[in-house]
């Protein structure tokens, strides 16, 4: 099931073929200016004819990275518990799917803002998983030389600009980044992923217009777990449907299910082309389930052991193995390569981690700016404030 706001201008016809895979319905043209109802429209096609419309190599890579998200966020809580990993740390069990589906539907020349919960789109963008641990333990040969932590991956290389602790921070930037992109005549794609709640702040919205009025190349995606840190979507959302919003800026709006790989592939693939070929921003809303808390220290209490159930039968590593094992693309022999292939590599990464060395002090203030600066102060905490 995808759900879409169709655009204020007549779409381009395209030659793009989605024959045999759940994907974003095209906006109709239409002769009006006027801002136009959303629709709804089921256009899912059976999970066994979309698989047997795939590559099975590609299936079982699709199935691979999505639980080797899951084995690296697992030994991370572990990690963080272990007190090898501190600050904030936020992950991303639940939503493997909606990371991998992403990362398959982008270039790997376009551009990737993300929020705090950012470790699995990392991975995903193609930051070796031994820089990304060794950035959650705060060593030098990390994504940030060991200074961000969990909440601030960057890697220009992979173009993978942030990881952003400050709810909603990274939506601007990505929109100057698209602007940037459209200024040179370039044809990559920013996408900029967000939580639920960020869709309720002003940058939010100021973004969406710029982006619309411009029509610059960016794909605004909302990542609803359905509970912004303790707190209900339909507790904090006036309108809790999150794709609607779009509307607001006649620009086209999209959900799609965040536990289907190939539906969030698909979607994706098809707002980011579009954004592409035609300079049109889009909003994609990837609905999933949070399967633990908001952050590793958060127990959850507030969530009911119906919404516990309910995301643990959503899990979209099993629905995936199954449907999987169901098609005969994996079995049990070929899942337990897999799971043994996907742990030898997480070890990999924590090794790696572990034994790279900690960052200089004196490197403390190394890339404050991009270029020197006069009178840069360059004072450690411990450093008297006068010096004799």
């Amino acid at each position: 099931m995808t759900t879409s706001t169709a655009s204020r201008k007549p779409s381009r016809k395209t030659a793009r073929s989605t024959a045999a895979h759940t994907s974003a319905p095209v906006a109709e043209e239409r002769k009006s200016d006027a801002a136009e109802p959303a629709r709804t429209q089921d256009d899912s096609v059976p999970a066994d004819a979309r698989i047997a419309a795939e590559d099975p190599d590609s299936l079982r890579g699709l199935y691979r990275d999505m639980l080797f998200v899951r084995r690296f966020e697992e030994r991370t809580a572990q990690s963080y518990q272990q007190a090898k990993i501190g600050g904030y740390c936020h992950l991303n069990l639940g939503e493997e799917a909606t990371v991998i589906g992403l990362g398959a539907a982008m270039r790997p020349t376009d551009y990737l803002f993300t929020n705090y919960r950012e470790h699995g789109y990392a991975l995903a963008k193609g930051i070796e998983p031994g820089r990304v641990m060794a950035e959650l333990y705060g060593r030098s040969t990390g994504t940030s030389k060991g200074w961000g932590g969990s909440m601030h991956m960057y890697d220009t290389a992979t173009r993978m600009l942030g990881g952003y602790a400050i709810v909603g921070g990274q939506v601007p930037l990505a929109v100057g980044a698209a602007l940037a992109i459209d200024y040179r005549g370039e044809d990559d794609v920013v996408v900029c992923q967000m939580g639920e709640g960020t869709t309720n702040i002003g940058a939010f919205h100021e973004s969406l217009n710029i982006a619309a009025l411009w029509n610059l190349p960016v794909v605004f995606l909302v990542i609803n777990n359905q509970t912004g840190m303790g707190t209900t979507v339909e507790r904090s959302s006036a309108e809790p449907d999150l794709w609607k919003r779009a509307a607001a800026y006649r620009m086209r709006g999209e959900r799609v299910d965040g536990t289907d790989v190939l539906a969030v592939r698909d979607v994706a693939g098809e707002l980011i082309e579009t954004a592409r070929r035609e300079k049109k921003p889009a909003l994609l809303e990837a609905v999933s389930h949070r399967l633990k808390g908001h952050s590793v220290v958060d127990p959850a209490k507030y969530r009911t052991e119906e919404a516990v159930s309910i995301a643990r039968g959503n899990d979209p590593i099993v629905r995936w193995r199954d449907a999987l094992l169901a098609a005969g693309v994996l079995d049990d022999r070929s899942v337990a390569a897999l799971e043994a292939e996907v742990m030898a590599a997480v070890a990999a990464a924590v090794e790696f981690a572990d034994t790279s060395p900690h960052p200089e002090p004196s490197s403390l203030f190394d890339y404050n700016y991009a270029t020197p600066v006069a009178g840069d102060s360059r004072r450690l905490p411990a450093d008297p404030l006068f010096i004799h």
